[in-house]
């Protein structure tokens, strides 16, 4: 893809719609931005920064095309960068009324679309028409805030076109930016999904002091169990070792920079659901995926056993108490 022959847009304005603008911004003259609010839109374009998140990188406004109108920014685009929260996903599209079903879309979002259990690819093919070829997503390990702050960092471009898949990552590729080619969509997705609900538990680990040992053990089981549910729903070749799948496994679960794990570490401490969402000031998709992934699991052709997703949905959704389910769970730990 050129950027100058390939209009790019990013729909979202959170933190890693922003990293994404920033990295974006190095290969391409001009992207378009659809943000929902015209007032965050207008203290933008003042003071060259998004007020509201990574407030500390700055932007060439000049080079943005800002809307709050979705369809405008989406008729105005080859390529759409979706980088929501997955609970904003569906409120936010069902203002798109523009036909994107020719246009290549990639997913940024890393969670599930709730209510309809469906990873964002699923959805866009069965109800907004894109073609699987259009499709890529973005995995791997790679916060926001360190992207804002240059530090190395390695990013998945997934498509089953590899090479759509590698002409995209050339506009987002830098110094500090190392891009990585995979055809394993679905693997990538669901992965992305399941790291936010056992990065939860990890931080449930942390806030209740349980050691390093015992960490240790959760993620090393935390991986065997995302290998065979992904093998199990999207069975191909892969690697579970590689960084779109252990490697954003490893990083949600310990770095302080999750907040999937500081919601975790919140509940672990003693806090209650209902108080942990209410504390946190961005969203944790894991809560969400967390049901969805449960619900999707109950399905006759999977049904994989998965006890730590299962010890998850016990606490958030069952109201079983956190160390009577942690130490359930590490009963079924060898």
């Amino acid at each position: 893809m050129d950027c100058e022959l390939n209009r790019v847009a990013v729909l979202g304005g959170g933190s890693w719609a922003t990293a994404l603008a920033k990295l974006l911004l190095q290969n391409c003259g001009r992207i378009g931005w659809y943000m929902r609010s015209d007032d965050k839109i207008e203290e933008f374009r003042k003071t060259g920064h998004n007020p509201s998140y990574l407030t500390d990188v700055a932007f060439d406004t000049s080079r943005i095309e800002f809307s709050s109108d979705i369809n405008q920014v989406a008729k105005g685009a080859d390529t759409l960068v979706v980088a929501m929260p997955s609970p904003y996903f569906l409120p936010e599209f069902s203002h798109l009324r523009e036909d994107i079903s020719r246009k290549n879309v990639v997913s940024a979002v890393k969670g599930i679309v709730p209510d309809k259990n469906m990873i964002i690819t699923d959805y866009l093919e069965q109800e907004r028409g894109v073609d699987r070829s259009n499709m890529l997503v973005i995995g791997g390990p790679c916060h926001a805030e360190e992207v804002a702050l240059e530090r190395l960092s390695y990013l998945t471009i997934g498509c089953r076109d590899v090479d759509k898949a590698r002409a995209f990552s050339a506009l987002l590729a830098s110094s500090r930016m190392k891009t990585i080619i995979s055809d394993d969509v679905d693997g990538i997705e669901y992965a992305a999904v399941l790291k936010n609900v056992y990065a939860i538990a990890a931080g449930m680990v942390n806030g209740m002091k349980s050691g390093d040992n015992f960490m240790a053990m959760l993620v090393s089981n935390s991986i065997r169990e995302m290998r065979k549910f992904v093998d199990t729903i999207a069975p191909m070749p892969r690697d579970i070792d590689l960084s779109a799948y252990l490697g954003d496994l490893l990083v949600t679960a310990y770095s302080r920079f999750s907040r999937n794990h500081n919601f975790g570490s919140m509940i672990g401490k003693g806090y209650s659901v209902k108080v942990a969402m209410m504390e946190m000031n961005m969203v944790a998709e894991g809560y969400y995926g967390t049901k969805c992934m449960y619900e999707i699991n109950k399905r006759p052709d999977l049904r994989v056993e998965m006890p730590i997703l299962d010890m998850v949905h016990s606490v958030l959704y069952e109201g079983v108490n956190v160390r009577r389910a942690m130490t359930s769970l590490a009963d079924t730990f060898a």
